[in-house]
């Protein structure tokens, strides 16, 4: 059996800061949805709710919505079908795509929208805006904006 010795194993430090970078996503993205429970939602439900409520008419394609919030189709429609029976989104035919469907907030989406928004964002200062030390936030930021662009430009190419 051949041994791979052109593999650049992490160092030390490399992979103290990867397992680190890993825990934290997921210590933070838990804390986040257990800080959304309380309001019945999930955070996908919020992240979807946040891009309806940015998008011109409160409403977007249902295929870009997938793409904006890294969900397949499939499960983007399931995730909408609960967020239609909560009441706070609702399906809309596409006037100009017959097959388009676009995904629209509701009234009651928008008012919860705006009673959970600051539970939210109180609950990301709390768990890691307020933990960064200012001057650091904007290093970490240069940091990972490299990274999500990267990802981003990987995305396009699937």
């Amino acid at each position: 059996m051949e041994t791979e010795t052109a593999t650049p194993w992490l160092t030390d430090a490399e992979q103290s800061a990867w397992r680190t970078h890993l825990e934290v996503n997921r210590l933070l993205q838990h804390q986040l949805e257990r800080d959304l429970q309380p309001f019945g939602l999930t955070i996908n439900d919020y992240e979807i709710l946040v891009n309806l409520s940015e998008s011109d008419d409160h409403r977007m394609r249902m295929s870009d919505l997938a793409a904006s919030t890294l969900q397949s189709k499939s499960r983007l429609s399931h995730q909408i079908t609960r967020m239609e029976n909560a009441e706070l989104v609702r399906r809309e035919n596409c006037e100009s795509d017959r097959r388009g469907l676009f995904a629209v907030l509701t009234e009651h989406g928008l008012v919860t929208m705006r009673k959970v928004a600051p539970h939210h964002v109180a609950s990301v200062r709390r768990h890691f805006i307020d933990l960064v030390p200012p001057g650091d936030l904007e290093q970490l930021h240069k940091s990972l904006a490299p990274i999500a662009e990267h990802l981003r430009a990987q995305r396009g190419r699937a």
